[in-house]
């Protein structure tokens, strides 16, 4: 196929996008994807159809292509990523980063998004070095499919080959627009393989000079270059699956039209084809995969915000680094003369092995390969456990989670009743009691939240209880109450309700830790906390009046600063939501004043009771 710099220069385009994206800076700027995936479409059904036709196609050929394309820069940045998270990353993140590391040496990185974190615009994603690849496990897994429709239909097949992609453009884009969950049109092959397919249709439909009026139209040219710039610079924020679409098909016709203007059109040359942006097509691969990499370990361990400035630095980082791994990875194993197949099988191999059982081991251990005192993580502690496939069971969770033992009704007892009611927060709520001098007079029972709307055991222990405590994020409200007096057909004592309150300690914990050096005074460090969850605070407080127990106030400065540590250096937080024991046993004594006060009112409540008795 004749080499077009325009195509190049559309590249740089979107993985620039891309790249702005994951800074901040350009909202829209996730659709650079979409782009590569008409791209590739386009490119290898221009390929192999004319093979095809001529019945020369060797699907062994087309994988040995595509692995000298794109697994050797892949396993490269796999590795480095596992390498440079060894040391700089807490046990938790270690382990999610080796999951994505095995993934994506398996081309299935995307599924794993998708089971594990669905939402891709979730900030937690920003500090995940391979949150990128699963656009590549999309990519590969399409390889995998894609070239058996022109192996079965080679010669006097090949007619057949046009119907067979229109069908699959038709069913997946109509999986991709009737799907109501957005992860699965994110994320998964069957709901994007019509932009591959799109791309593959234009190649067929317009190539060898068929259709030659219109894919010769400047009319097209004008609107698709229009079409593709405004999606990507200006600021929609809705309709997401319209952007798709629109994306596709225009960078679809882009790809058509844009061969009969290539080299000649004195705007598109200038816009497509300058020097430098078909220097960054050239490296975009290279780009795309070292941008996160680069920004994700910049924020977990160094910058706490990217400004404008810092953006710049990255990016100039960013490039540099793609031009070594262009030139000394990339390029040469595409040269059949400097590496054989041989020698690349003898090189990717070993170096897919290690760096997959490596993954493997880290994340069987949940990334604990050595002591964190920090979280009170300690290797020989947990030498002997291994979690596959673990959710609730998952070591670093373990400590909320077994709270879950108290999801039980009350016995016969003569210690003070404490029922608290919530999700993962009820659960810290729970540890904070535990931990508290008050816990061997009290006898506690944990309900999950997400019971409450169908199991009467709910009702059962409010009216059994000396104190409920009320711990969910999403139900804080006081509104709370009444929806389960109407629910359950009861009225609940207001005087033994509480509330807890919600917590924050700051976006992530990566770049404390690799602060800690620094650290001189643990009882002053602290972090910024999420506006957000200020004015959240502030209004449950209102709501909730005398009744609220605020765990923001006792561990927040006038600046909007929280502390992140215990007094003796501890995490407060594992996740910057949730406890480390530490921290519940350090909350305890925040609260020591406060859970007296209330527990001594219930206390004298309940022998009144059991005196009218």
């Amino acid at each position: 196929m004749q080499y077009r710099k325009d195509i190049d220069g559309l590249r740089a385009f979107a993985v620039i996008a891309v790249v702005l994206f994951h800074l901040g800076f350009l909202p829209n700027g996730y659709l650079g994807v979409d782009i590569f995936f008409v791209i590739s479409g386009f490119l290898i059904t221009s390929i192999i159809y004319n093979k095809s036709e001529k019945n020369e196609f060797s699907i062994l050929d087309f994988y040995l292509r595509r692995i000298r394309r794109i697994i050797p820069l892949l396993l490269f940045t796999t590795t480095l990523a596992l390498g440079i998270g060894i040391f700089l990353m807490l046990p938790d993140d270690l382990d999610s980063l080796s999951q994505a590391v095995f993934a994506s040496n398996f081309s299935a990185n995307n599924i794993l998004m998708y089971i594990t974190a669905s939402d891709y615009w979730a900030v937690r994603n920003e500090y995940k070095p391979l949150m990128h690849t699963w656009s590549l496990g999309i990519e590969e897994q399409f390889y995998l499919i894609f070239p058996f429709i022109f192996l079965s239909l080679q010669g006097k097949k090949v007619k057949f080959i046009m119907p067979t992609l229109l069908v699959l453009t038709i069913l997946s884009g109509s999986l991709f627009l009737l799907s109501e969950i957005q992860a699965q049109k994110f994320y998964l092959l069957p709901h994007r393989f019509f932009e591959f397919t799109a791309g593959g249709i234009g190649a067929i439909a317009f190539g060898n000079g068929k259709l030659h009026r219109i894919a010769s139209s400047k009319y097209l040219l004008n609107v698709s270059v229009g079409l593709i710039l405004s999606i990507l610079l200006l600021p929609f924020s809705d309709f997401n699956s319209l952007k798709v679409i629109v994306i596709t098909f225009s960078t679809t016709a882009l790809l058509v039209v844009g061969k009969h203007f290539s080299g000649h059109n004195k705007w598109y040359k200038y816009l497509f084809e300058n020097q430098v942006v078909v220097t960054i097509g050239k490296i975009s691969f290279s780009i795309y995969m070292m941008h996160q990499l680069i920004f994700a370990f910049a924020r977990y361990a160094y910058l706490e915000e990217i400004t404008v400035a810092w953006a710049f630095l990255l990016i100039l980082l960013t490039i540099s680094v793609s031009f070594l791994t262009y030139r000394y990875i990339e390029n040469p194993f595409r040269n059949h003369q400097l590496f054989s197949i041989r020698k690349v099988l003898v090189i990717l191999i070993p170096l897919f092995l290690v760096s997959s059982a490596a993954s493997f081991y880290i994340y069987s251990v949940g990334g604990i390969i050595k002591d964190y005192p920090v979280l009170d993580v300690y290797k020989g502690k947990y030498q002997f456990e291994r979690g596959l496939f673990r959710v609730t069971t998952n070591i670093h969770i373990q400590y909320n989670e077994d709270v879950r033992k108290l999801d039980k009704g009350f016995e016969k007892s003569d210690k003070l009743k404490v029922l608290v009611y919530g999700n993962s927060f009820g659960r810290d709520v729970t540890n904070i009691l535990l931990e508290s001098e008050f816990e061997k007079d009290l006898q506690i029972s944990f309900f999950d939240v997400a019971r409450a709307t169908s199991d009467e055991q709910l009702r059962l222990r409010i009216e059994e209880a000396d104190l409920v405590f009320f711990a969910s994020y999403g139900s804080m409200s006081r509104k709370i109450i009444p929806n389960i007096e109407t629910r359950y057909q009861f009225k609940i004592d207001q005087d033994k309700i509480w509330a807890f309150g919600i917590k924050d300690f700051g976006v992530q914990n990566g770049i404390h830790y690799n602060r800690m050096d620094a650290v001189i005074n643990y009882s002053t460090y602290r972090t910024q906390i999420a506006k957000k969850s200020l004015e959240k605070n502030e209004q449950l407080k209102t709501e909730w009046a005398t009744r609220y127990i605020d765990l923001i106030g006792p561990i927040i400065n006038g600046n909007g600063e929280v502390l992140v540590f215990t007094p003796e250096g501890k995490f407060i937080s594992p996740d910057t939501a949730h406890l480390t024991k530490a921290g519940a046993t350090y909350y305890a004594e925040l609260l020591r004043t406060t859970l007296n006060e209330i527990i001594s009112e219930a206390q004298q409540k309940s022998l009144k009771f059991d005196d009218s008795l």
